[in-house]
């Protein structure tokens, strides 16, 4: 049977009163009275329904966050910078996992909504739904992570992929690739798109045409897709094969590294690598990973600010915040061998 405040009251010799002031405004309640109280709620095994709390209080202290891939250590260490942001606030998080399917995402968003949580954050299948406008549109703010969408109706957090897909290729063609591989997909993914922009742009300004990048497109951004382009990478005849490989993220690049060093390609004198993530693992491959680095934790710490800010700042106004990315050089990409 579970205790109530009625027998904390009543064991305590106390009032219901002072019982809901000790749970909710234990401030307004005398160190000794507080005390005895605590002592007989810790006595009867009482745990506070947070959510009769909260319901009248009119206001959660939970929030959300709806991530694109649980099993991408990317968006896990997003996520770490959020919930050290409500830690911090005394605030809970909601995690859930849309594995980029728009119909999984709606539900949980839909879910969500219903349980009342003061705000989500959330990296959408596609940024521009409708359903997002809506959402907040009833009173749920929502902010949007790792993506970018058109105007300013909702704050949101990225990394100028563009910018990283440049800065990966320069890397490439300064070590005297010129036929490289990109690696990645679905196209319908904004940052493949936009990571594959600018290794064109990067090409395009070193005077080399477009067929010097060679696209491998897969169906997810995962290591086994990766191990996969990597045997399409090997089935290209010897003369037209790339050297080098651009990987829209790290695991793609982690997929492509196994499968060469399981079949005995040398990296990078057979073939360069380049990830993008930098996530931890890439740093502690069998060969260290050169990637293109984006600031997850300051990603997620800054993302659950401005929600913060929009739920409890009637004065809030909607930001669009870009980072900027950097490439880390590891082994990887080494000088080739002549």
């Amino acid at each position: 049977m579970a205790i109530g405040v009625k027998d904390i009251a009543t064991a305590a010799g106390v009032s219901l009163g002072t019982v809901s002031n000790v749970l909710n405004h234990p401030d307004r309640v005398s160190p000794r009275t507080r005390a005895r109280v605590e002592k007989v709620m810790g006595e009867l095994g009482f745990v506070p329904n947070e959510s009769a709390r909260q319901l009248r209080a009119g206001r959660s202290r939970t929030l959300a966050y709806v991530v694109l891939d649980a099993t991408n250590p990317f968006f896990t260490d997003v996520a770490r910078g959020v919930e050290e942001t409500l830690a911090a606030r005394d605030l809970s998080l909601y995690m859930c996992n849309s594995d980029n399917r728009a119909d999984r995402e709606a539900n949980y968003l839909n879910r969500l909504e219903e349980q009342r949580v003061a705000g989500i954050l959330l990296t959408p299948v596609d940024p521009e739904a409708p359903a997002l406008d809506k959402i907040s549109g009833r009173g749920t703010p929502i902010v949007i992570v790792d993506r970018t969408r058109i105007g300013d109706t909702h704050c949101s957090v990225a990394v100028d992929d563009v910018l990283g897909g440049r800065l990966a290729l320069e890397h490439l063609l300064d070590r005297g690739h010129e036929r490289i591989a990109f690696i990645g997909g679905p196209p319908s993914i904004g940052q493949v798109r936009d990571r594959h922009a600018g290794a064109l742009a990067a090409l395009s300004d070193a005077g080399l045409d477009e067929s010097n990048l060679v696209r491998i497109d897969t169906s997810a951004l995962s290591v086994g897709e990766g191990r996969q382009a990597a045997q399409r990478l090997a089935g290209i005849p010897g003369a037209r094969r790339p050297t080098a490989a651009f990987c829209a993220n790290d695991l793609l690049a982690l997929g492509l590294l196994q499968h060469c060093v399981s079949t005995g390609v040398s990296v990078p004198d057979d073939l360069a690598i380049v990830g993008f993530d930098d996530i931890e693992y890439a740093g502690a491959a069998a060969v260290p990973l050169t990637s293109v680095r984006q600031p997850r934790l300051r990603l997620g710490r800054t993302a659950a600010e401005l929600l913060l800010d929009e739920v409890e700042n009637p004065d809030h106004k909607h930001q669009q915040i870009t980072f900027t990315p950097e490439l880390v050089a590891r082994a990887s990409t080494e000088t080739r061998a002549n």
